[in-house]
């Protein structure tokens, strides 16, 4: 997923167990296309937690991440100004999301990002 846009909308959060699922198909199958449908959405792109292993100092370590969000999902932006427009606000509404996924998701965080080059 090559950036190109100047904002970038974060949303992470876990799920609660036995979840993941209906998490997953209704995320993919339904939140995804209908926000992708929203004027000022560029893309989206969807990852999961991983275990993370690098070198520091010249040395190989082990990152402890368990108070991290399992999943996040990056939203690339025209403006800021998408996120409290009637399309998104009516697509984050729509479908099973706000029934069946949302009351099962925790620690959640949203954050927006500028891009601080060009």
């Amino acid at each position: 997923m090559p950036i190109n846009s100047r904002y970038l909308f974060i949303a992470r959060m876990d799920v609660e167990p036995g979840k993941d699922a209906i998490f997953n198909e209704v995320y993919d199958k339904e939140h995804v296309p209908m926000l992708l449908e929203v004027p000022g959405v560029l893309s989206v792109a969807r990852f999961k937690k991983r275990e993370l292993t690098m070198i520091i100092g010249g040395e190989e370590v082990t990152m402890e991440v368990s108070d991290q969000p399992t999943y996040t999902a990056m939203y690339e932006l025209e403006s800021p100004d998408v996120l409290v427009s009637d399309g998104w606000a009516n697509s984050v509404d729509e479908g099973r999301w706000p029934g069946e996924v949302r009351p099962f998701t925790t620690n959640r965080s949203h954050t927006l990002m500028e891009r601080l080059d060009s």
